[in-house]
């Protein structure tokens, strides 16, 4: 069957992917004047993924000075600097007011809309950008191209797209059930477009716990704990915050700040260490004084639960990574209550990740085009960067998305009046 095919256009946009990054893209396209702009996406719904990272509390971007802000973003803080400065966190929150959401900044800096809820921003968005004319095709998965026209499978069956210029917000690997499943990777590669391969980021990490601790642990949280951990640039790094134990290893908000360099460490040299420190807010010298005292007749478990309130699943990793003689040995244990060495074996699949990295690399862009594929963007996670949780994930994705908006609107300026497409 012959796929059916829309007429060639010098004016339509077509983005691909419809969470924030292609929604910001259609926003801001939306604006200027004649041009149509078109938002496919393979779900049945936009903004699946948008709505379940908001089910917990829609985190939309962090209140922190605006200098320490960009170095969240590590490696590649330079290239998405840009994009920030034009469209960064103080702009974030006046976009969600203007959606007629107020906000607020928690204790830790974070920023979320004061009903703590995604579905009303999503809903108010995504009404905002009907009433400006942004056309919605939903069930429409990307298969590539067929020549210079976009490849899509729908509902009807399979249609040809001759867009003017083509966005692609694609996300990265994360969380392939709501549509952001890494496809379109062999397809770029096929167009000789250079992708730095999809990892977990934001992720958790086996460990490979023994039957009896996994049984009696799995699922348990440890909080006022700190961390400490070597960094991409081989600085020790320390953190307090929680975590949770699994039943293969460790997730949770503290780990997942240190995900990225411990994951580059194992993909080096097969397994990374951290440091726990289970009595942060105690010094290592009250802790040999506790351990050291005389406990008559009561367990040491005992004395540790007595004295400095180790008990649970605290207890239980002692006994877990600790030897026997280890335990036995009150120096030896005091230190460990303040650094004991945690080692990581794998980062969990990527599908269970938050986040992915990797991606198109910023060397195969001019901005936010393809130079492979002239008139062809890219934005948001489908990019190579990377960020923690926080507000970072989200302000940049939507950054982005005002960036290749303005990428994709200079560029058709400069095109001949008569579209040489077919």
């Amino acid at each position: 069957m012959t796929p059916a095919s829309t007429p060639s256009s010098s004016n339509s946009v077509a983005i691909v992917g419809g969470g924030p990054a292609g929604l910001m893209a259609a926003e801001v396209l939306a604006r200027r004047p004649g041009l149509a702009v078109h938002v496919y996406d393979a779900m049945p719904s936009v903004g699946r993924k948008f709505l379940l990272a908001g089910r917990g509390g829609m985190n939309i971007t962090h209140a922190e000075p605006y200098a320490s802000f960009v170095t969240r973003y590590g490696a590649r803080a330079a290239e998405l600097r840009p994009m920030l400065d034009a469209f960064g966190p103080d702009a974030v929150r006046d976009w969600v007011h203007g959606l007629g959401i107020e906000t607020f900044a928690g204790t830790s800096g974070r920023v979320f809309p004061t009903e703590m809820k995604a579905a009303p921003l999503l809903r108010a968005w995504l009404h905002r950008l009907r009433e400006g004319g942004v056309q919605f095709h939903q069930r429409h998965r990307w298969l590539g191209w067929q020549g210079d026209a976009l490849r899509f499978a729908a509902p009807e069956g399979e249609l040809l797209v001759h867009p003017a210029a083509t966005v692609l917000a694609l996300g990265g690997a994360s969380w392939a059930r709501l549509g952001s499943d890494g496809a379109w990777v062999p397809l770029l590669a096929e167009r000789a477009v250079e992708v730095a391969p999809l990892v977990p980021s934001n992720c958790g990490f086996d460990v490979g716990w023994s039957d009896h601790f996994a049984t009696r642990h799995a699922g348990e949280p440890l909080t006022t704990v700190a961390a400490t951990w070597t960094d991409g640039a081989g600085a020790r790094v320390r953190r307090q915050g929680q975590f949770v134990v699994t039943a293969s290893g460790v997730e949770g908000s503290l780990i997942y700040a240190m995900s990225a360099p411990l994951r580059d460490q194992i993909a080096a040299a097969g397994s990374a260490t951290i440091e726990l420190d289970l009595l942060p807010d105690l010094p290592a010298e009250r802790v040999l004084a506790e351990v050291t005292r005389p406990r008559g007749a009561r367990s040491l478990s005992s004395h540790l639960q007595g004295r400095l309130g180790i008990r649970g699943v605290k207890a239980g990793l002692l006994h877990e990574c600790l030897g026997r003689e280890q335990y036995a040995d009150p120096a030896t244990l005091a230190r460990a209550l303040k650094a004991l060495p945690l080692t990581l074996r794998a980062p969990r699949p990527i599908d269970e990740a938050i986040s992915s990295a990797g991606g198109v690399r910023f060397a195969a862009l001019e901005g936010l085009m393809l130079k492979a594929l002239p008139g062809v963007f890219v934005a948001g996670e489908m990019v190579d960067w990377e960020a923690p949780t926080g507000g970072y994930l989200l302000t940049a994705c939507l950054a982005s998305g005002v960036a290749v908006a303005d990428d994709v609107a200079r560029w058709l300026a400069e095109q001949p009046a008569t579209p040489t497409r077919t």
